[in-house]
Order: structure tokens, then C-alpha cells, then sequence
């Protein structure tokens, strides 16, 4: 008897048109992403944005915090050990904490960082916009 109550719950559920109802939630995301979209480009869009944050006067410092370059160094690191392409010419360095220091030094690291600020908002920087003080020198074995 529990079979018979089972076959005739299954036959419930197979009259239901599940596929007109799908078809109309796609035609109703399709409406709305096309009300969405701009006039205007999305390069020109991007370009303006940048272009205003960069004519923003900035807070914060221009220099590069040494836990902003150990974050930078180890994370540049750990993307080359696992065969990332190298931004510099190789001298014999096989050391990839090495190398991302060459990269640092010669500002080919092609990172952002976003510093926030009290408010809620924030600040992003280039890691090629950014000061880095020369203790790097005394750990690559630089002058001295």
C-alpha cells in the first residue's frame, strides 16, 4: 500500500509545467540587465573613475608600510614559487622571495593596495606609486 501512495505522488508532480516557468524568470533577468546598461562605454566609464580618485588629494602616506611590504613580498613570493610569469630580468636568482625583492625594487610588481580609512572608506595605491624605504638593500645584500 505504501508503493500505491508513492506512484500516485509522482504522478502529482509530472503534470506541473516546470519548464514555462523557468523560461519565464530568463526572460524577465534578460529585461532587466538591459535597462541597466549604461550609454556610456565601460572603458570611458572606467577612465573617468580613475581619472577622479587620481585628482583626489590622498590621507594617507605615500610611503610603503613595512607590513604593507611583507605582505607584498611574501604574497609576489608564493605567485613565482607556483610559476608565475617573472616581471624581470633573472641574474642567476632562483630564490623567489628574492626575485619578488628585485621586482619591488625595480616597482615592477603589479599589485594595488587598498588602505581604509576610519570613515569606511578607502585609498588605493600602486605598489609603483608608493616610497620604499631602503631596508631592503641590507636583507638583498646591497650597500651597506
Amino acid at each position: 500500500m505504501a508503493d500505491e501512495d508513492y506512484n500516485d505522488a509522482d504522478m502529482g508532480y509530472e503534470d506541473e509545467p516546470d519548464v514555462e516557468i523557468e523560461e519565464g524568470i530568463e526572460e524577465e533577468v534578460e529585461n532587466n540587465e538591459n535597462e541597466d546598461i549604461p550609454d556610456v562605454p565601460v572603458g570611458e566609464a572606467e577612465e573617468k573613475e580613475e581619472q577622479q580618485s587620481v585628482k583626489k588629494d590622498r590621507k594617507t602616506s605615500k610611503y610603503m608600510t613595512k607590513y604593507e611590504r611583507a605582505r607584498i613580498l611574501g604574497t609576489r613570493a608564493l605567485q613565482i614559487s607556483m610559476n608565475a610569469p617573472v616581471m624581470v630580468e633573472l641574474e642567476g636568482e632562483t630564490d623567489p622571495l628574492e626575485i619578488a625583492m628585485k621586482e619591488l625594487r625595480d616597482r615592477k610588481i603589479p599589485f594595488t593596495i587598498r588602505r581604509y580609512l576610519p570613515d569606511g572608506s578607502y585609498e588605493d595605491w600602486g605598489v609603483d606609486e608608493l616610497i620604499v624605504e631602503d631596508s631592503w638593500k641590507r636583507q638583498v645584500g646591497g650597500d651597506r
